[in-house]
């Protein structure tokens, strides 16, 4: 199945050739694996978030929000400047993987979602009140 390359791909491109920078080294400076083009174009790889993002948009001498799509102007979406989880080692593969799909759901979707997943997990547990310590007879 093919999948259309993110708006990004685009907008990154046309910077470079106006920049007359080539993408290895845009994001080289950028701090980014210097093959990030062609994963994001194929769709192997996420688009960059947080301060890569806002590191890449500086390299391209652009903002996060035209980088993003959106009217250069606007602030960008908070959550395309949040760290993603797994890229500060809170979240193992699979978690970042679950999120990034979440992430990408609209809101009717993510909140049946929700209801789903927390049916699946059962009820909440019921938090533990620590026993009041005994005398012991002496």
């Amino acid at each position: 199945m093919d999948q259309e390359p993110p708006p990004m791909v685009e907008l990154i491109e046309s910077r470079l050739e106006r920049l007359d920078l080539s993408p290895e080294e845009a994001f080289r400076r950028a701090g980014l694996p210097p093959d990030l083009l062609p994963r994001l174009r194929e769709g192997t790889a996420p688009v960059p978030r947080g301060a890569r993002l806002v590191r890449l948009a500086e390299v391209l001498g652009t903002s996060v929000s035209w980088l993003v799509g959106l009217d250069p102007d606007v602030m960008p979406p908070q959550e395309v400047l949040e760290e993603e989880q797994g890229s500060l080692g809170l979240l193992a593969g699979d978690e970042e993987a679950l999120l990034r799909a979440y992430r990408s759901l609209d809101f009717p979707t993510k909140a049946a979602l929700l209801t789903v997943v927390r049916k699946m997990a059962g009820p909440d547990p019921v938090p533990e009140v620590p026993a009041k310590g005994r005398r012991r007879g002496g």
